[in-house]
Protein backbone atom coordinates (compact mmCIF):
# COMPACT_ATOMS: atom_id res chain seq x y z
CA UNK A 1 0.00 0.00 0.00
CA UNK A 2 1.31 2.92 -1.02
CA UNK A 3 2.11 5.54 1.92
CA UNK A 4 -0.55 8.37 0.99
CA UNK A 5 -2.45 5.97 0.91
CA UNK A 6 -1.61 4.17 4.11
CA UNK A 7 -2.22 7.21 5.92
CA UNK A 8 -5.42 7.91 4.57
CA UNK A 9 -6.76 4.60 5.90
CA UNK A 10 -5.14 5.07 9.15
CA UNK A 11 -6.81 8.87 9.32
CA UNK A 12 -10.01 6.70 8.03
CA UNK A 13 -10.07 4.43 11.10
CA UNK A 14 -9.37 6.86 13.84
CA UNK A 15 -11.72 8.83 12.86
CA UNK A 16 -14.25 6.43 13.03
CA UNK A 17 -13.53 4.46 15.82
CA UNK A 18 -13.41 8.32 17.62
CA UNK A 19 -17.26 7.80 17.58
CA UNK A 20 -16.71 5.24 20.54
CA UNK A 21 -14.97 7.77 22.88
CA UNK A 22 -16.79 11.30 21.69
CA UNK A 23 -20.57 12.31 21.22
CA UNK A 24 -21.64 12.06 17.78
CA UNK A 25 -24.47 12.05 15.08
CA UNK A 26 -25.09 8.60 13.17
CA UNK A 27 -25.88 10.55 10.37
CA UNK A 28 -22.39 12.08 10.42
CA UNK A 29 -21.24 8.48 11.14
CA UNK A 30 -22.80 6.88 7.91
CA UNK A 31 -21.79 9.84 5.91
CA UNK A 32 -18.02 9.68 6.78
CA UNK A 33 -18.37 5.73 6.34
CA UNK A 34 -19.94 6.44 2.42
CA UNK A 35 -16.72 9.25 2.23
CA UNK A 36 -14.03 6.79 2.98
CA UNK A 37 -15.32 4.37 0.47
CA UNK A 38 -15.22 7.04 -2.49
CA UNK A 39 -11.43 7.92 -0.83
CA UNK A 40 -10.31 4.34 -0.74
CA UNK A 41 -12.22 1.92 -2.73
CA UNK A 42 -11.65 4.23 -5.82
CA UNK A 43 -15.69 3.76 -5.77
CA UNK A 44 -17.87 5.82 -8.25
CA UNK A 45 -20.71 5.77 -5.80
CA UNK A 46 -21.79 4.52 -2.38
CA UNK A 47 -24.78 4.07 -0.51
CA UNK A 48 -26.25 2.21 3.47
CA UNK A 49 -29.07 1.16 4.35
CA UNK A 50 -30.03 0.29 8.37
CA UNK A 51 -32.93 -1.49 9.78
CA UNK A 52 -35.49 -0.26 11.77
CA UNK A 53 -36.56 -1.69 14.82
CA UNK A 54 -38.81 -3.47 13.24
CA UNK A 55 -35.80 -4.99 10.32
CA UNK A 56 -37.36 -2.97 7.94
CA UNK A 57 -34.44 -1.11 5.72
CA UNK A 58 -34.16 2.57 5.28
CA UNK A 59 -31.49 4.35 3.52
CA UNK A 60 -29.05 5.74 5.77
CA UNK A 61 -26.56 7.99 3.60
CA UNK A 62 -25.68 7.96 -0.41
CA UNK A 63 -23.05 9.93 -2.03
CA UNK A 64 -25.17 10.71 -4.45
CA UNK A 65 -28.88 11.21 -6.24
CA UNK A 66 -28.01 7.85 -8.46
CA UNK A 67 -26.68 5.89 -5.49
CA UNK A 68 -29.65 7.25 -3.17
CA UNK A 69 -31.64 6.06 -6.33
CA UNK A 70 -30.58 2.75 -6.11
CA UNK A 71 -30.60 2.11 -2.66
CA UNK A 72 -34.49 3.18 -2.80
CA UNK A 73 -35.15 1.25 -5.56
CA UNK A 74 -33.61 -1.97 -3.87
CA UNK A 75 -35.84 -1.21 -0.22
CA UNK A 76 -39.06 -0.16 -2.33
CA UNK A 77 -38.86 -3.24 -4.23
CA UNK A 78 -37.16 -6.03 -2.48
CA UNK A 79 -34.22 -6.68 -4.82
CA UNK A 80 -31.00 -6.18 -5.07
CA UNK A 81 -27.28 -6.84 -3.82
CA UNK A 82 -27.69 -4.82 -0.84
CA UNK A 83 -30.76 -6.90 0.47
CA UNK A 84 -29.37 -10.23 -0.25
CA UNK A 85 -26.13 -9.05 1.41
CA UNK A 86 -28.59 -8.04 4.33
CA UNK A 87 -30.84 -11.11 4.24
CA UNK A 88 -27.18 -13.74 3.77
CA UNK A 89 -25.07 -11.40 6.21
CA UNK A 90 -22.57 -12.13 3.88
CA UNK A 91 -20.40 -9.51 1.14
CA UNK A 92 -22.24 -9.84 -2.45
CA UNK A 93 -20.10 -8.89 -5.32
CA UNK A 94 -21.19 -8.66 -9.04
CA UNK A 95 -18.68 -7.91 -11.40
CA UNK A 96 -20.16 -7.61 -14.37
CA UNK A 97 -24.54 -6.26 -13.99
CA UNK A 98 -25.05 -7.49 -17.27
CA UNK A 99 -25.48 -10.77 -15.95
CA UNK A 100 -27.75 -9.42 -12.99
CA UNK A 101 -30.88 -8.61 -15.21
CA UNK A 102 -33.15 -12.00 -14.53
CA UNK A 103 -31.56 -11.79 -10.86
CA UNK A 104 -32.68 -8.42 -10.25
CA UNK A 105 -34.81 -7.07 -13.34
CA UNK A 106 -35.50 -4.00 -11.70
CA UNK A 107 -32.26 -2.98 -10.13
CA UNK A 108 -30.52 -3.96 -13.51
CA UNK A 109 -32.82 -1.88 -15.54
CA UNK A 110 -32.05 1.12 -13.12
CA UNK A 111 -28.45 0.74 -12.57
CA UNK A 112 -27.69 0.31 -16.05
CA UNK A 113 -29.99 2.65 -17.30
CA UNK A 114 -30.18 6.26 -16.17
CA UNK A 115 -27.31 5.71 -13.12
CA UNK A 116 -24.90 3.75 -15.73
CA UNK A 117 -23.47 1.48 -12.88
CA UNK A 118 -21.52 -1.62 -14.89
CA UNK A 119 -20.99 -3.65 -11.57
CA UNK A 120 -21.42 -3.37 -7.42
CA UNK A 121 -20.22 -4.97 -4.92
CA UNK A 122 -22.54 -5.40 -1.24
CA UNK A 123 -21.62 -5.65 2.46
CA UNK A 124 -22.79 -6.27 5.74
CA UNK A 125 -22.62 -3.80 8.54
CA UNK A 126 -22.91 -6.55 11.33
CA UNK A 127 -21.88 -7.92 14.55
CA UNK A 128 -21.78 -11.35 16.05
CA UNK A 129 -23.93 -12.76 12.90
CA UNK A 130 -26.32 -10.30 12.46
CA UNK A 131 -26.94 -7.73 9.94
CA UNK A 132 -27.68 -3.94 11.08
CA UNK A 133 -27.65 -2.71 7.31
CA UNK A 134 -25.46 -2.74 4.15
CA UNK A 135 -22.86 -0.98 2.53
CA UNK A 136 -23.14 -0.40 -1.30
CA UNK A 137 -20.14 0.45 -3.39
CA UNK A 138 -21.22 1.34 -6.74
CA UNK A 139 -18.67 1.41 -10.42
CA UNK A 140 -19.01 3.19 -13.70
CA UNK A 141 -16.49 0.07 -14.71
CA UNK A 142 -17.41 -3.58 -14.83
CA UNK A 143 -14.68 -6.23 -13.28
CA UNK A 144 -13.96 -7.24 -9.31
CA UNK A 145 -13.21 -5.15 -6.60
CA UNK A 146 -9.61 -6.32 -5.63
CA UNK A 147 -9.56 -8.75 -2.79
CA UNK A 148 -7.73 -6.16 -0.54
CA UNK A 149 -10.20 -3.64 -1.00
CA UNK A 150 -13.11 -5.98 -0.06
CA UNK A 151 -11.51 -6.63 3.16
CA UNK A 152 -10.56 -3.01 3.49
CA UNK A 153 -14.24 -2.12 2.85
CA UNK A 154 -15.23 -4.63 5.31
CA UNK A 155 -13.38 -3.46 8.03
CA UNK A 156 -14.63 0.11 7.36
CA UNK A 157 -18.27 -1.29 7.54
CA UNK A 158 -17.38 -3.39 10.70
CA UNK A 159 -15.90 -0.34 12.41
CA UNK A 160 -18.59 1.72 11.87
CA UNK A 161 -21.27 -1.28 12.70
CA UNK A 162 -20.00 -0.44 16.27
CA UNK A 163 -20.21 3.00 16.41
CA UNK A 164 -24.06 2.65 15.32
CA UNK A 165 -24.68 0.06 18.33
CA UNK A 166 -23.03 1.76 21.18
CA UNK A 167 -24.97 4.91 20.00
CA UNK A 168 -28.09 2.79 19.87
CA UNK A 169 -27.14 1.30 23.43
CA UNK A 170 -26.87 4.53 25.13
CA UNK A 171 -30.48 5.70 23.79
CA UNK A 172 -31.38 2.70 25.22
CA UNK A 173 -29.39 3.85 28.84
CA UNK A 174 -32.67 3.64 30.70
CA UNK A 175 -34.00 0.10 29.51
CA UNK A 176 -30.25 -1.19 29.88
CA UNK A 177 -30.37 0.04 33.41
CA UNK A 178 -33.41 -1.31 33.87
CA UNK A 179 -31.92 -4.75 32.79
CA UNK A 180 -29.31 -4.14 35.29
CA UNK A 181 -31.30 -3.78 38.14
CA UNK A 182 -33.81 -6.29 37.21
CA UNK A 183 -30.55 -8.79 37.28
CA UNK A 184 -29.30 -7.60 40.45
CA UNK A 185 -32.65 -7.86 42.83
CA UNK A 186 -32.92 -11.66 40.86
CA UNK A 187 -29.85 -12.03 42.65
CA UNK A 188 -30.55 -10.91 46.03
CA UNK A 189 -33.97 -13.38 45.25
CA UNK A 190 -31.48 -16.03 44.38
CA UNK A 191 -29.18 -15.67 47.52
CA UNK A 192 -32.16 -15.66 50.10
CA UNK A 193 -33.39 -18.64 48.67
CA UNK A 194 -29.75 -20.66 48.92
CA UNK A 195 -30.17 -19.73 52.50
CA UNK A 196 -33.11 -21.23 52.76
CA UNK A 197 -32.20 -24.54 51.06
CA UNK A 198 -28.94 -24.17 53.20
CA UNK A 199 -30.89 -24.13 56.49
CA UNK A 200 -32.84 -26.96 55.45
CA UNK A 201 -30.17 -29.23 54.16
CA UNK A 202 -27.52 -28.53 55.77
CA UNK A 203 -25.69 -27.75 52.54
CA UNK A 204 -22.90 -25.02 52.17
CA UNK A 205 -23.72 -21.66 50.13
CA UNK A 206 -22.25 -23.63 46.96
CA UNK A 207 -23.80 -26.66 47.58
CA UNK A 208 -27.45 -24.81 47.82
CA UNK A 209 -27.03 -22.99 44.52
CA UNK A 210 -26.00 -26.42 42.58
CA UNK A 211 -29.25 -27.96 43.43
CA UNK A 212 -31.50 -24.73 43.21
CA UNK A 213 -29.32 -24.35 39.34
CA UNK A 214 -30.45 -28.20 38.93
CA UNK A 215 -34.10 -27.56 39.45
CA UNK A 216 -34.28 -25.31 37.51
CA UNK A 217 -32.29 -27.09 34.64
CA UNK A 218 -34.36 -30.25 34.96
CA UNK A 219 -37.38 -28.54 34.66
CA UNK A 220 -36.44 -25.76 31.77
CA UNK A 221 -37.67 -22.76 34.25
CA UNK A 222 -35.48 -19.89 35.00
CA UNK A 223 -33.18 -19.57 37.96
CA UNK A 224 -34.49 -16.22 39.26
CA UNK A 225 -38.31 -17.56 39.16
CA UNK A 226 -37.41 -20.65 40.98
CA UNK A 227 -35.92 -18.89 43.61
CA UNK A 228 -38.63 -16.63 43.84
CA UNK A 229 -41.28 -18.98 44.05
CA UNK A 230 -38.57 -20.87 46.96
CA UNK A 231 -38.55 -17.76 48.66
CA UNK A 232 -42.02 -16.97 48.85
CA UNK A 233 -43.01 -20.41 50.02
CA UNK A 234 -44.52 -21.35 46.63
CA UNK A 235 -42.26 -24.25 46.30
CA UNK A 236 -41.40 -26.88 48.61
CA UNK A 237 -37.42 -26.58 49.20
CA UNK A 238 -37.50 -30.27 50.28
CA UNK A 239 -38.97 -31.29 46.64
CA UNK A 240 -36.26 -28.67 45.18
CA UNK A 241 -33.41 -30.78 47.41
CA UNK A 242 -34.90 -33.93 46.60
CA UNK A 243 -35.23 -33.88 42.36
CA UNK A 244 -32.00 -32.18 42.22
CA UNK A 245 -30.15 -34.60 44.58
CA UNK A 246 -31.76 -37.48 42.41
CA UNK A 247 -30.80 -36.09 38.75
CA UNK A 248 -26.81 -35.67 40.49
CA UNK A 249 -27.08 -39.83 40.93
Amino acid sequence: MEPARELRVMRAFVGLADTLVDDYDVVDLLHRLVDHSLDLLATDAAGIVLADASRSLRVGAASSADAELMELLQVQSGQGPCLECFRTVAPVSVPDLGAARERWPLFHAAARGRAAFRSVHALPLRLRGQAIGALNLFHKGSGPLPEADLALGQALADVATIGILQERAIRRGEAVNEQLQTALNSRIVIEQAKGVLAQRSGLDMNGAFERLRGYSRGHGLRLSDVARRVVEGALDPDQVLVVADRRRR
